[in-house]
Parts: C-alpha cells; sequence; structure tokens
C-alpha cells in the first residue's frame, strides 16, 4: 500500500544484507557509544518539543531551527538503532547536522521530514489524545518486533544473511512509530496512516 501524498516524515533503509555471523554477537556491545549518544539527544528532542509546544501554541509555526534539530535527532537514533540491532555492518557517523532534510552522512538510511509551515493552534493540545488508536498498534508491533529480532539474530548467525521479510517488518515497523512520533511531537499535523510501508 503506497499513500497518494506522501507522508511529511519518511525513513528508507538500504544497507546490505550479508552480515558477518559473528557480528550480533557484539554488535550490540560496538552500539553502546551509539545508543548513549542517541539517549542523549532524545531527553534533548523532549526540551525542544515543549518549547515547540508554546511556539505553536502562540505563533501557529515551530522555528525551522528548532525543527531542523528535532529532526536530527530522530535520525540519530535511527542510524544508532538500525546498528544495535544488526540490520547492517556500517558503523553509523556521529553527525550531528542540524536538518530537515536527510545530510547524506549515512548512505544506508534516509530520513526527511518536511518543514510544515504554518501549524494548527489547537492541535498539540489533542495530538496525543488523538494517537491513542496508534500507541494500541504500536505495542502490538513493539511486542512483534521482539520476536523477529529473535529470529534474525538466529538467522545471520546460520546463514551470515538478515532475511529480506525480516527486516522489511523491523524498518516498517520503526517507520511507522517514527510517524506518530513526529505527530505527536509536532512535527506535522497530518495524522499518520496504518500502514508498515514506505510512501
Amino acid at each position: 500500500m503506497t499513500l497518494a501524498t506522501p507522508y511529511p516524515t519518511q525513513l528508507d533503509f538500504r544497507g546490505s544484507r550479508q552480515i558477518a555471523r559473528w557480528r550480533p554477537l557484539v554488535q550490540w556491545l560496538l552500539a553502546i557509544p551509539q545508543l548513549l549518544i542517541a539517549n542523549a539527544l532524545s531527553m534533548l528532542r523532549g526540551v525542544l518539543t515543549l518549547i515547540a509546544l508554546f511556539t505553536v501554541l502562540f505563533t501557529r509555526r515551530i522555528p525551522r531551527p528548532l525543527f531542523d534539530a528535532i529532526a536530527m535527532t530522530f535520525r540519530y537514533e535511527w542510524r544508532a538503532t538500525s546498528y544495535a540491532l544488526f540490520l547492517r555492518k556500517e558503523y553509523p557517523p556521529f553527525d550531528f547536522q542540524p536538518t530537515a532534510d536527510d545530510d547524506g552522512a549515512d548512505p544506508h538510511t534516509l530520513v526527511t521530514f518536511t518543514y510544515p509551515g504554518q501549524m494548527s493552534r489547537w492541535q498539540p493540545l489533542v495530538k496525543w489524545l488523538l494517537a491513542v488508536p496508534h500507541y494500541f498498534v504500536l505495542l502490538t508491533l513493539a511486542i512483534a518486533a521482539i520476536a523477529v529480532v529473535i529470529v534474525g539474530f538466529f538467522a545471520v548467525l546460520i546463514t551470515g544473511e538478515y532475511p529480506q521479510g525480516l527486516r522489511d517488518f523491523l524498518v516498517g515497523v520503526y517507520r511507522y512509530n517514527l510517524r506518530v512520533q513526529a505527530y505527536v511531537g509536532l512535527l506535522t499535523d497530518q495524522y499518520p496512516p496504518f500502514t508498515l510501508h514506505a510512501g
């Protein structure tokens, strides 16, 4: 299923499915510095989103530098997560360019955000409530994703290759989660679709 109009938040993944068999055993350990930074950026994102809440309430806009900085935190988080889950073998860059468009520093991932311009003044107060159906879907997807990661772990250990369907599912779950976070986090007023697919 593709969307008639592309959603303002896009995520794509282009990594090779060939992964050295030993990587699932240690790659999570190699990812720790990246995950610590991603966690710190997530806390920063919380502060920036709070500031964005007030700017949207009073001006109906989120300042572009603020929008770009929040987008950067999501992009960094996806690069670190995709590595920690051994979806890729290439170590992600320590890249902190605040930009809504993907800066191309990591050729294996693509995360872009479309700047919304003027936004609804009232939606920031209720978006968290409107997103409740998505939270239930995400909970179910998270449980399924844990099972898929375990199966992927053994598949890579045995074959040295991440099964395409499993990897596509994990990328889709993260894409879905990112769209919901972008909506609730005031990066778009467009309600997220109930789909894992790009578009």
